[in-house]
């Protein structure tokens, strides 16, 4: 998920009822939520680094309890050395941090568990990816439901109102004007409707100043619809995953293959219409599935590659990028183009989850140039 849900899944955690546990435990929580994050730092490395070590160790069972543990014995610290200095009492209570930390440090992989990009829980055990499929790697209800609850109980003062003004300025600018409305969306106007309806109920909620009453139970019952909605795309997600099994196997007996797997995939702000991706013994396709039509479109095939390709292939896999890619990629696909040898040869590696080879997306497709294929008569 986003940075940003994360913080707000914090923010939403302490304000229903963490916050008593410990002073400072309102800040603890919003990093907690973000720390396993501090993978960030691999990109030191190049854009190869990062991606094979983001979602890694710091993502992993070993490492969240790691993290969860160091950051509240920092805060412990750091306050013991402040109260020795300034010759006062300590402030922080270690065990009602370390509740808080270890609470909330764990929805932060169970959170990226949600969308199809996958985590490594067994990490440095097992390098397996495992993925929920459930949530689109933004998701404006959760920002809504989470950051909105925030809003509420936290905008106290002329400064604190300003910087929620700022955020809702920018999430606004971006469900208006980003992903939604370049292709995200066939039809963005209800998710448009959606948005400025909750931000102008959430701005008439704030001036009426009721919800700072109820407390607590503010952002208890976002946390709990949020728990909601994730079942309710979990049973969505049950019949996509059917659907998807359903058209894959027509296609594949169309074609005379035998499908060897299959996943559903959620896409931006829209649960009835979901990315389908299968793989069978000679190829990978994808297609749109709509939920409440059963229809499908942009279906797309790749073909494994040919025998004749192989050694073209085999020989680009040798390269650590490739390494760390095919790694990486749940539903690799591969294209050799130039094998005539007639311009430059490359094998054109993509994860069709996200991109389709020779369509450069960043770190979701890779080029790697190889020596003409040997042919064979």
């Amino acid at each position: 998920m986003d940075n940003l849900t994360h913080s707000l899944i914090g923010l939403a955690a302490s304000k229903a009822g963490l916050e008593r546990l410990s002073p400072g435990t309102t800040t603890l929580c919003i990093l907690a939520a973000n720390a396993p994050d501090a993978d960030i730092v691999a990109l030191i490395g190049g854009r190869w680094a990062y991606l094979h070590h983001h979602r890694g160790i710091t993502h992993s069972i070993i490492g969240t309890l790691t993290i969860a543990v160091a950051l509240p014995v920092a805060f412990y610290l750091i306050d013991w050395l402040w109260s020795r200095f300034r010759n006062h009492e300590q402030r922080i209570r270690l065990p009602g941090l370390l509740l808080a930390s270890l609470l909330v440090s764990a929805t932060h992989p169970l959170m990226d568990f949600t969308n199809n990009y996958g985590v490594r829980f067994f990490l440095p055990w097992s390098t397996h990816w495992s993925y929920g499929d459930l949530v689109f790697i933004i998701d404006p209800f959760l920002w809504v439901l989470l950051g909105g609850s925030a809003f509420l109980l936290t905008a106290t003062t002329k400064a604190r109102t300003a910087v929620w003004l700022t955020i809702a300025a920018a999430t606004t600018f971006v469900v208006l004007f980003g992903p939604a409305s370049r292709g995200g969306l066939p039809n963005p106007t209800p998710l448009r409707i959606f948005w400025i309806c909750a931000v102008i109920g959430l701005l008439v909620l704030h001036l009426q100043g009721n919800a700072r009453r109820l407390g607590a139970k503010v952002s208890m019952a976002a946390l709990a619809t949020v728990g909601v909605y994730l079942m309710a795309l979990f049973v969505i997600h049950g019949f996509a995953l059917r659907q998807t099994g359903r058209q894959a196997s027509f296609i594949a007996s169309e074609n005379q293959e035998q499908t060897i797997r299959i996943a559903a995939m959620p896409t931006l702000a829209n649960p009835a219409r979901w990315m389908s991706v299968f793989e069978t013994d000679r190829a990978t396709y994808r297609f749109s599935l709509d939920l409440w039509s059963g229809s499908v479109s942009d279906r797309v095939r790749f073909a494994k590659p040919e025998a004749s390709n192989g050694s073209a292939v085999e020989q680009a896999r040798q390269d650590s990028r490739a390494q760390v890619f095919l790694d990486f990629a749940r539903f690799p696909v591969v294209n050799v183009a130039g094998a005539d040898c007639l311009t430059q040869t490359l094998v054109q590696f993509a994860d069709l989850r996200y991109t389709e080879p020779g369509r450069g997306r960043g770190t979701f497709s890779l080029e790697v140039p190889v020596d003409c294929p040997v042919q064979t008569e």
